[in-house]
């Protein structure tokens, strides 16, 4: 149960010391250190840690981690780990899907993550069975974490044989989904992959997050297109786009005129560098792309950019720790961005694309922080150090299977 605590001599990102108060789950004060008015159950010394906004990873694939020592993926590629992950599903048992990525969150929620978008293949081999093996662990890790559940639909969805799998997407939504996403540029037909994924979220009133362009093809156009049919319609609808590495192909001219799209047409997009660095240009020894989409492009444009590990030691990406200041730190190294520019791309950014709102500490806002030992944010990025004090509700988390409500 939440309860009321006084955390003193925090170290907020911009260097000042504060001390913060928390109350049935809310922030209730911040001010100077030994000057809060309010009388709280228990104290907390946060000197010599760097407190933040609690991290928030906005893709994950909850149903793939830690298979990559399960599944073969020789040519290392995203194909090849999408026919490697095909050749094993039939192994896969809802008991499996629900203990890996029941490890996973207790492992993201240790490193101070408070929620995650976790995407589940929905294919007509599989069914439903990674949708409610997450939705199963999205009830049982409740009192630790806060988990969306997006359909992640096998294509195709257009043309006659796309009709199966639109009805397998409403069989989703029915099962209790939280965001609908396919992958348009699998699709025979990228563009009307696209529209139909777009009209299935409209249609359901859930979010939108498609995994939109991930190849280093200049032509490819998913992002554009949904935001030039967001802008056409007029829509004002939650919608994410993930990857997005092939604008990374395109010349600048291009860049800016899209990114200025899917600004005003209000589109959320996240980088995911570590799974695309792996998958992408493989085989390629002269100047190989960064795979990575342009980052500084579309902040300058406008646009909320946020970023996520998306894969955890799966065949898509064979490493990883569950920990958002290790995505920072490849960030800050692949990417080129500051370390506050990273920081906030996997905690308020990251808020704001999966839950429509920016995260922030300030009084009303939810208790839900992260307090890192190290003297300031570019040494916490940079050494990851563990023994992360992590608040998610006004309560500390000390033990996520323990601690259930």
């Amino acid at each position: 149960m939440a309860t009321s605590i006084l955390f003193t001599h925090a170290q907020l990102i911009d260097g000042s010391i504060v001390d913060v108060a928390t109350d049935n789950g809310l922030i209730v004060w911040i001010g100077p250190t030994g000057r809060c008015p309010l009388t709280t159950s228990r104290s907390i010394s946060l000197s010599d840690y760097v407190v933040t906004t609690s991290f928030v990873e906005p893709h994950a694939h909850l149903d793939k981690a830690f298979l990559a020592d399960r599944v073969s993926n020789p040519a290392g590629d995203l194909m090849g780990a999408i026919r490697g992950l095909e050749a094993v599903r039939s192994t896969i048992t809802h008991e499996d899907i629900v203990e890996r990525a029941t490890r996973a969150l207790i492992l993201m929620s240790q490193n101070g993550v408070t929620s995650v978008r976790t995407h589940a293949d929905t294919t007509l081999s599989g069914g439903l069975s990674s949708v409610l093996a997450l939705l199963e662990v999205k009830r049982d890790c409740a009192h630790f974490i806060d988990i969306q559940v997006a359909m992640l639909l096998e294509w195709p969805v257009t043309g006659t044989a796309g009709k199966e799998h639109q009805a397998l997407a409403r069989d989703a939504i029915s099962a209790g989904i939280d965001v609908v996403g396919g992958c348009p540029h699998l699709d025979p037909d990228p563009r009307g992959a696209v529209e139909i994924l777009l009209g299935l979220a409209v249609e359901a009133e859930l979010p939108l997050d498609l995994h939109a362009d991930e190849n280093m093809r200049p032509d490819s156009s998913d992002l554009e297109h949904l935001a030039d049919i967001a802008l056409r319609d007029n829509l004002s609808h939650q919608m994410n786009a993930s990857h997005c590495v092939a604008l990374s192909a395109r010349t600048e001219a291009d860049i800016d005129r899209i990114a200025a799209k899917v600004s005003a047409a209000r589109i959320t997009v996240t980088a995911l560098p570590q799974t695309n660095l792996f998958l992408q240009e493989r085989g390629v020894s002269t100047r190989p792309a960064r795979a990575i989409t342009p980052i500084h492009r579309l902040q300058q444009a406008g646009v909320v950019v946020t970023a996520g590990a998306d894969n955890l030691q799966d065949p898509f990406n064979l490493v990883g720790r569950g920990d958002p200041l290790e995505i920072a730190s490849l960030l800050m190294v692949s990417a080129q961005v500051t370390a506050p520019q990273a920081l906030q791309m996997i905690s308020a950014h990251a808020h704001q694309a999966i839950h429509g709102v920016t995260s922030s500490l300030a009084v009303g806002e939810p208790a839900d922080f992260t307090a890192i030992p190290a003297t300031n944010i570019r040494e916490s990025i940079a050494m990851g150090p563990p023994d992360r004090i992590v608040v998610y509700g006004g309560v500390v988390l000390d033990n996520q299977i323990r601690n259930r409500k």
